[in-house]
């Protein structure tokens, strides 16, 4: 179905949502490729024959082992090189999601696989284990940098766990996450000198070569070279500070030619400052407004860099890395949409609500406040919603004891269930894809309430600001 709008016209309907689950699909398949060719490879040319006795058997699991933990760190890495026709499809949040949940496995094979190599080596020689480690480390310089790239991903594993990242300021979480980088790097010259498939298989040597250079350029312009190249070219600058309320400030970005940035309402870049103190630490924000000539973020001061920020001078050059994230009209498949914010969540869902292609009354938008002045943009927000007739709907009390999105009901108030509430601020929710921004926490309850009216998962597009 096509929705035409006087500025704009959209694709929605069922066709559309297959073709985003096809082209999610297509993707996974690639990255299960990816393991399961050198893998197949493998077992073709060893077979049952690999498992033998007991020094044959752990010889075989330690270059088995091997090949899925390389094609595994393969993926790990590709997974946040920022690669546009991956991130578009699938989001930054899924793909980092998906980068934190593989850190674990990939710990534990590399673990397995130092193990396997120095028992290889207790078996033949009758070494001890400590001897055997010892003599490969001491013999090989390219085991002995191995051995530090193990390290380095204990320490990145380690302060990725949730209990410890809570207590680590995202910069210094980020400083540490590049020594993953560092980490495979130092791991790649032992697989080219000593491992047994590099060498007698040139097939599997080539296959992993491809890779490494793909991934591997990639990541290099992507991350590094492309955001400078175009932020210097486009000669970014902050040109407009506007304190908000509840402690937000929002700032513009201008420049020439913004539109090769390719934003999209409702989506989010890293911000770099450059400023002596602040140009290497990254600052993910999502963009509050419709981006044209200019590229706004509306901050919130939670006490760590984002303070700094509110402080930050017209004419400050900065540096751009994205646009990111798939919270935008390119995942909308139905004509009515509600979207719902909180707190800071309001920066992305107030640019939608300027965005997206709408008749009147096609779009209701729910902003959870404490009360007016804890309201950032929402004089912005009331004057789009009036010219664009979308249905506003300002939801303002203390937060509920019991963990609900909603506010805590009043005295002499009849109680309901959240997803009764929801249905009352918007009955249509039903039929509409719902967008949601706010805190964890209460973008969790919100689900919930969503859950129980039946609303199907690929209707309800979530951004929380976490790391």
């Amino acid at each position: 179905m096509w929705m035409d709008t006087k500025t704009q016209i959209v694709l929605l309907g069922r066709r559309k949502l297959l073709a985003l689950h096809r082209r999610r699909d297509a993707v996974e398949l690639l990255a299960i490729a990816v393991i399961w060719v050198p893998t197949l490879l493998f077992i073709a040319e060893v077979g049952w024959g690999g498992f033998g006795d007991l020094i044959k058997t752990v010889s075989t699991l330690n270059r088995l082992s091997a090949l899925i933990v390389t094609s595994l760190l393969i993926v790990h890495i590709a997974l946040v090189a920022r690669i546009p026709w991956i991130e578009s499809i699938v989001g930054l949040d899924k793909l980092t999601l998906a980068h934190k949940r593989l850190g674990k496995p990939i710990l534990y094979l590399l673990f397995f696989h130092a193990f396997s190599s120095v028992l290889s080596l207790v078996l033949v020689d009758s070494k001890s284990l400590i001897d055997a480690f010892l003599y490969l480390t001491l013999n090989y310089w390219s085991l002995a940098l191995a051995t530090v790239s193990l390290a380095l991903f204990v320490l990145v594993v380690v302060t990725s766990i949730r209990i410890v990242r809570k207590k680590v300021k995202y910069e210094t979480w980020y400083l540490v996450h590049l020594l993953s980088y560092a980490a495979i790097f130092a791991s790649i010259p032992h697989q080219y000198e000593l491992g047994t498939d590099f060498l007698v298989q040139p097939v599997l040597q080539t296959y992993f070569t491809l890779l490494y250079v793909f991934v591997g350029l990639n990541l290099l312009w992507f991350r590094a070279l492309q955001p400078v190249v175009m932020s210097l070219g486009a000669n970014l600058r902050v040109v407009e500070v506007k304190p908000e309320a509840n402690r937000t400030t929002s700032i513009s970005i201008g420049g020439k030619s913004l539109a090769r940035f390719g934003a999209e309402a409702g989506q989010f870049f890293l911000l770099r400052v450059l400023t002596r103190n602040q140009w290497w630490r990254p600052h993910p924000f999502s963009v509050s407004n419709d981006p044209g000539k200019e590229i706004r973020f509306t901050v919130g001061n939670r006490g760590d860099d984002t303070a700094l920020l509110q402080e930050i001078k017209v004419g400050t050059r900065v540096i751009l890395e994205g646009p990111f994230g798939v919270f935008s009209e390119s995942k909308r498949s139905r004509q009515r949409v509600t979207l719902m914010a909180a707190g800071i969540g309001v920066a992305p869902i107030r640019a939608l609500a300027e965005s997206l292609a709408a008749e009147p009354g096609d779009i209701t938008v729910i902003y959870r406040v404490n009360d007016d002045s804890d309201a950032a943009l929402l004089s912005e927000l009331e004057r789009i919603c009036r010219d664009r007739q979308h249905k506003l709907q300002l939801v303002k009390g203390p937060r509920a004891k019991n963990g609900s999105f909603l506010p805590e009901v009043g005295p002499g108030e009849a109680w309901q269930a959240d997803e009764l509430r929801l249905l009352e601020l918007a009955p249509e929710i039903r039929d509409s894809d719902v967008y949601i921004c706010g805190p964890a926490a209460w973008s969790k309850s919100v689900k919930v309430a969503l859950k129980r009216l039946r609303i199907e998962r690929s209707h309800i597009h979530i951004e929380e600001f976490a790391w």
